[in-house]
């Protein structure tokens, strides 16, 4: 998928250096040999190019290339006589002018946390849970939201980025509001829709089982 960036570091020294773009949460590695302009690549410069994604270690750009010569390149194309004159093509909004939750999602958010926080009071009330683990939950939470602060700085930094699947446990044990609210705040993996796809999954199985627990079910 292309996407448009500015090179914010550049490390002539090694040989690579990132990217940002508003079209993804961390910054996104590239090295000299991706990069297709004249010359070498300068901090401030803005580019397009084509992001993916390789055994978790965050974004990587290919086939880098400086935008002024795309937009060249568009400009030759249109001036070019042809059977017929093409409609310049709108440009799409980047995901930063759009929400990040819709009002339905939000909405189903705060009537799950509410849901999710009136079954520990009542279990704590009637004897299924200890009372002690409504701290518990607090802490848990608090936790999950500075895991998803550490793993933001990480990909930031290029830095040893926390596994989807410890997020996705954290959310499971009873972090997921903790991780819903860092999703939305620290705008990290808010986008990312296999990821969301998961952490829902994770919502509803820790709801539904507190549920079972709670209301006796299972006896």
């Amino acid at each position: 998928m292309q996407k448009q960036g500015e090179v914010v570091r550049w490390n002539a020294e090694r040989a690579f250096g990132f990217i940002r773009s508003a079209d993804t949460d961390a910054d996104v590695f590239f090295h000299v040999r991706d990069f297709q302009g004249g010359g070498a690549p300068r901090e401030g410069q803005a580019v397009v190019y084509e992001e993916i994604h390789v055994g978790g270690k965050g974004p990587r750009a290919m086939a880098v290339q400086p935008a002024g010569a795309q937009a060249a390149a568009r400009a030759s194309a249109r001036s070019a006589p042809g059977p017929s004159a093409s409609k310049p093509r709108q440009a799409r909004p980047s995901r930063t002018d759009q929400p990040r939750g819709t009002p339905a999602f939000q909405g189903l958010a705060f009537l799950l946390m509410g849901a999710w926080a009136g079954l520990l009071a009542f279990g704590a009330w009637n004897g299924r849970l200890p009372i002690w683990l409504l701290g518990g939950a607090v802490a848990l939470n608090l936790l999950t939201f500075a895991v998803y602060f550490i793993d933001k700085q990480a990909a930031k930094s290029d830095q040893w980025r926390t596994s989807e699947n410890t997020l996705h446990g954290l959310a499971l044990a009873g972090g997921w509001p903790g991780a819903w609210f860092a999703q939305q705040m620290l705008r990290h993996k808010s986008s990312k829709a296999a990821f969301r796809a998961v952490y829902w999954a994770t919502v509803i199985a820790n709801c539904a089982g507190l549920a079972i627990w709670v209301i006796g079910w299972v006896r």
